[in-house]
């Protein structure tokens, strides 16, 4: 199927706990696909990363086994247990080994699980790529293309031939594919729906002899897909041309698209950003009342930064002042553990809130203004979603920080009452300034220099915000960029792309802090190797 990606999917959300949307919320949908396949019951587990990915140096303390654990559990990514699910994974008597092994992998983000109960056992391989998204791309070592926006029934069988009939007259679907097996057992009939067949359709189904099992994957995202799915258009120039003679603005552009993308209404689209922009403002409030989290570099800073901000000991004006310690909240509480939206991505979660709202803030303006911004930021995030990527593992902090900074540009332009071709200049300026932007996480964590990068992310939106409402010329036109964003992306080296293996990460304060927070870590009780 075509890259139509959703804003709500891929672009804002999820709303989540933990330092990485790539790592655990992606994993918690990963987990969670596996205790569906193997219909709630998990005895054991092993997990397999490549040497050469970015998991297996970073899977535990950036959230990967935390988030895969929680959705071997069941749970949802904002679930306040998280923290603590390998405890609870303990309870449940899970037992899990972890691997680092030469898997052949292609993606960085590679997930290889070898799943077993007492009565049967099954092998699913996943990637996380990007922002909470995910795709499973391999099922009993047969290849499978799975988002995790439909409902998936496999039907395990040792012919298709009487199955597929007998399922075409019984249930409406949108895609059914046959995949054979190399081994006995492991061949089943993928159908992807908008809903699961009933329970009486299960018992026919199980009823035929060549009928083993039936499993039933529910959707991880909060969007769907459909057949024939359609957008009325998916880059900046299509956008241009469906906009002749209807001089939409830029949300009023993000509503249409993703309207018709989730086959939901418009004031349904415009209500859910703004429960998404309320999560994001409890989350500023919460940080900005301070935060504690053992396990982490920095403090809670925000605070201080309020502070001299109350105290008139700060430079530059009260706007820029106000968005630095916005985004300094919002990365804490997603440090502490708190709840926050992906926007895109977990690491970057800060830059695009904290100029939006803050911005927002200092100009009084009222809420509705506040979710056009964010959507008119959503379609912009859309555009890179589809034609480049929001993972760090792929293309540096430029994909993160980058993008939010791209993202923020256009919606404060928006928030502006700018012109749709000055929101789309400002998104380029951004994204041009952010070429080349690496990912060194120090300490394994996603910290620092995180947080400095969202500031600069949040602060360079303000200022191509201000060049474009100045008629500066950008120059490129901002499907060009995003193709290059691709481009540089693909040519940074492995070792700068949240790898832990260049950059600041690599210093020796650096090394140092990791060592640190290592000898405070619990001991688990799974096995890695």
């Amino acid at each position: 199927m075509e890259n139509f990606p959703s804003i709500f999917n891929d672009v804002i959300g999820p709303v989540m706990r933990g330092p990485s949307s790539s790592h655990c919320a992606a994993s918690l949908r990963i987990g969670r696909l596996c205790r569906d396949l193997m219909g709630g019951q998990l005895n054991h587990i092993l997990i397999e990363f490549d040497p050469n990915g970015s998991l297996a140096t970073t899977h535990k303390s950036q959230g990967s086994d935390m988030g895969l654990f929680g959705g071997f559990l069941g749970w949802e990514a904002y679930d306040e247990r998280l923290p603590q699910s390998e405890h609870f994974l303990e309870i449940e008597g899970i037992k899990v080994e972890i691997e680092i092994l030469d898997i052949g992998a292609d993606h960085p983000n590679t997930y290889k699980l070898a799943l077993s109960n007492k009565v049967e056992s099954h092998t699913l391989t996943a990637i996380s790529t990007g922002g909470g998204m995910i795709e499973v791309i391999e099922i009993d070592r047969n290849k499978v293309s799975m988002a995790g926006d439909f409902y998936e029934t496999l039907i395990y069988c040792s012919a298709a031939d009487k199955v597929i009939p007998f399922m075409q007259q019984s249930f409406s679907h949108d895609e059914m594919i046959w995949h054979e097996g190399a081994e006995a057992g492991t061949s089943f009939i993928e159908i992807k729906a908008q809903q699961f067949p009933d329970e009486h359709l299960c018992r026919e189904l199980l009823a035929i002899d060549e009928v083993q099992s039936v499993k039933r994957l529910s959707p991880v995202l909060p969007v769907l897909s459909r057949k024939n799915l359609r957008v009325p258009f998916i880059t900046c120039n299509d956008m241009l041309s469906y906009n002749e003679n209807k001089n939409l603005s830029l949300w009023e552009l993000a509503i249409a698209y993703e309207s018709e993308r989730g086959n939901i209404s418009k004031e349904e689209v415009f209500e859910k950003m703004r429960a998404i922009v309320r999560i994001m403002r409890n989350a500023i409030e919460t940080g900005l009342k301070g935060t504690h989290y053992e396990d982490r570099i920095l403090g809670s800073q925000s605070v201080q930064l309020k502070t001299q901000l109350d105290n008139n000991r700060l430079m530059g004006g009260d706007a820029n002042n106000k968005i630095i310690m916005y985004v300094s909240a919002m990365m804490e509480v997603k440090s502490s553990m708190g709840v926050i939206v992906a926007a895109p991505t977990a690491g970057s979660c800060g830059a695009l809130p904290g100029a939006v709202i803050g911005m927002a803030s200092s100009l009084n303006l009222p809420e509705d203004e506040v979710v056009k911004a964010m959507l008119s930021a959503g379609l912009i995030g859309v555009f890179v979603a589809a034609h480049a990527t929001f993972a760090a593992e792929v293309g540096g902090c430029m994909a993160e920080c980058g993008s939010g900074s791209g993202m923020a540009a256009a919606a404060l332009v928006e928030m502006a009452k700018g012109s749709l071709p000055q929101s789309l200049a400002a998104a380029s300026l951004a994204l041009q300034n952010s070429l080349g932007l690496i990912c060194d996480p120090i300490g394994n964590r996603v910290e620092a220099p995180c947080l400095g990068r969202n500031v600069m992310a949040a602060t360079n939106a303000v200022s191509c915000a201000n060049m474009a409402l100045s008629n500066y010329n950008h120059l490129i036109p901002l499907d060009e960029v995003i193709e290059t964003m691709k481009q540089v992306g693909d040519r940074i080296h492995h070792t700068l792309r949240c790898t832990n293996l260049g950059g600041l990460s690599i210093t020796n304060t650096a090394k140092q802090i990791e060592e640190k927070l290592g000898n405070n870590q619990p001991q688990s009780f799974y096995k890695i190797c």
